[in-house]
């Protein structure tokens, strides 16, 4: 697997990571699909302390005892659950932060995170205070390195003006290409990583799928089109394989984008994924042709 540099950091990640949200939280499952995941090349694993009311945590924890030196361990923080209260409340200050980490250790079973992202943000937050705590985290050795998890370019313009990160996880997929305007090139001048989430949108662009339903932007009626068109031009190359890794070769595309994490709730899912780290890249034309056919997305709040 082509293995790419996360910013400024020493951190390496192959190009093809795993998005453990959909994991579920059936421990054999779940660990089962992580060791597959390593063995086949995959060394980020993306959790958050949010899911699962911190399940996912453990479960990758379990998943990766013994296996620590392989992984490039991310979770994410900023959603807090006060007792006694339904939900969550968004809390960046250094405080709650310097605490949360260290309940994420505990779940996760190690000493330390290799990447730890504020896992949302707005511009009312303490933004020098919550980058204080992970350089503080930083120096401490506690965290190897720190990004950012939003899809707010105002807040990623903040961050990127004043703080060290290293990665900016955000949505970007064929259908939601919101980030070619406001977000991927100022990433790729500073030499900030992007972390593709959702490039299969939810499975709208996985193979072997029937969509039930529109996705933002797209009604049902124009998605379906748009995935004719695309199974198409991957049965025109017996390289490309399938839809979905179509799908990931076009997010993978940009060069500021340095990893793509998909989910996973099945096993053939993840060797779908996973094949799209064998097939060629994407030529330009491709590229150029699928923009044609996709909705050149803007974001329209938060710019």
């Amino acid at each position: 697997m082509r293995m790419n540099r996360l910013g400024n950091s020493g951190l390496l990640v192959g190009e093809i990571g795993l998005g453990c949200m959909s994991l579920g939280t059936d421990e054999g499952k779940a660990v089962g699909l992580i060791h597959e995941a390593l063995d086949r090349g995959v060394n980020l694993l993306d959790t958050a302390d949010l899911y699962d009311g911190g399940r996912n945590e453990e479960l990758v924890g379990t998943a990766i005892r013994g296996r620590r030196d392989r992984v490039v361990l991310a979770t994410k923080a900023g959603n807090r659950r006060i007792a006694g209260q339904a939900g969550w409340t968004w809390d960046a200050s250094k405080a709650y932060l310097l605490g949360a980490v260290k309940d994420s250790l505990r779940r996760l079973g190690t000493d330390y995170i290799d990447l730890y992202q504020l896992h949302g943000g707005t511009l009312d937050d303490p933004i020098d205070e919550t980058i204080d705590a992970f350089e503080t985290l930083k120096r401490e050795g506690v965290i190897r390195a720190y990004g950012i998890s939003s899809i707010r370019p105002n807040v990623i313009r903040e961050y990127v003006a004043r703080a060290d990160i290293v990665s900016v996880m955000n949505p970007y997929s064929i259908v939601d290409r919101r980030a070619e305007e406001d977000v991927l090139p100022l990433l790729q001048e500073k030499s900030i990583s992007v972390i593709a989430r959702g490039p299969l949108a939810g499975g709208a662009l996985a193979a072997n799928r029937t969509p039930v339903k529109g996705v933002p932007d797209y009604e049902l009626e124009e998605l379906s089109a748009l995935r004719g068109q695309l199974e198409e031009l991957a049965a025109r190359d017996p390289e490309l394989r399938s839809l979905t890794q179509l799908a990931l070769r076009y997010s993978l595309s940009h060069p500021a984008v340095a990893v793509a994490v998909p989910g996973a709730s099945s096993r053939e899912q993840l060797l779908q994924n996973l094949a799209a780290a064998e097939v060629r890249e994407l030529s330009e034309d491709e590229v150029q042709l699928i923009r044609r056919w996709s909705k050149a997305n803007r974001y329209a709040l938060h710019r």
